[in-house]
């Protein structure tokens, strides 16, 4: 099962491995401008910190996450949680944007179909079905760090999987508004449909996996996958 015990499963080290992606590079998450400079110590700190809000979310939920339990957790002073991330949505979106990166990382240089070598069609129904079981698996560390509805659209987790899915539309539809579907398909994908849908409506994952399946295929022009 693609992404199945994310939150439960140790994350991948921090800060992020640096490499070759394949078809195209990965956008900018995560450390801020002044990051790359970070002494050392420094960003182990801050490795050391994400690390420990990971465990907190795997262990309590990211309501269990506050300035205070991190920096027990991480054994520093609450002075130094706050310097490194300013607030706790700052906290948040950092390990939102570690996750993304590392998803990114899996579709564009990953095995396929989700990565590179698989026909585009069969990437795309891959990587729908893989954002789904991710965003359920951290439905609340994502409503938790959401951006403000303004900033949204821009931040750059979102602008890459557009661009991803807007790239593979090309190749399946070319005379179409790619960039444009690109975003009605990503809107059902969105973690707060999904939280409404799975925790609100009781619908099992099993139907939203058809159901992307489904829509791909309408959109596409595409039979139905077997």
């Amino acid at each position: 099962m693609l992404y199945a015990g994310f939150m439960s499963a140790a994350l991948p080290p921090f800060p992020r491995p640096q490499g070759p992606l394949g078809e195209t590079e990965l956008f900018q998450l995560g450390p801020r401008e002044e990051e790359p400079c970070l002494r050392a110590d420094a960003a182990r700190n801050r490795a050391r910190l994400l690390e420990a809000a990971a465990r907190l979310i795997a262990e309590h939920g990211a309501a269990g996450v506050t300035m205070e339990a991190v920096a027990a957790a991480a054994q520093v002073g609450k002075g130094t949680v706050f310097r490194r991330f300013g607030d706790r949505t700052g906290l948040l979106m950092a390990l939102l944007d570690h996750s993304a990166q590392q998803f990114q990382a899996d579709f564009m240089s990953g095995p396929p179909p989700l990565g590179p070598g698989a026909p585009p069609l069969e990437r795309l129904r891959a990587f729908g079905v893989a954002l789904l079981y991710r965003s359920v698996e951290q439905l609340d560390l994502q409503l938790a760090a959401e951006p403000e509805p303004t900033r949204r659209f821009s931040h750059p987790s979102y602008r890459a999987l557009a661009m991803h899915v807007t790239i593979l539309l090309r190749q399946i539809v070319p005379d179409a508004d790619c960039e444009l579907l690109a975003r009605t398909l990503l809107a059902y994908l969105d973690a707060a449909q999904i939280h409404h849908l799975t925790r609100e409506c009781g619908m099992p994952m099993e139907r939203l996996e058809a159901g992307w399946t489904d829509l791909v295929a309408r959109v596409t022009g595409a039979a139905p996958a077997a």
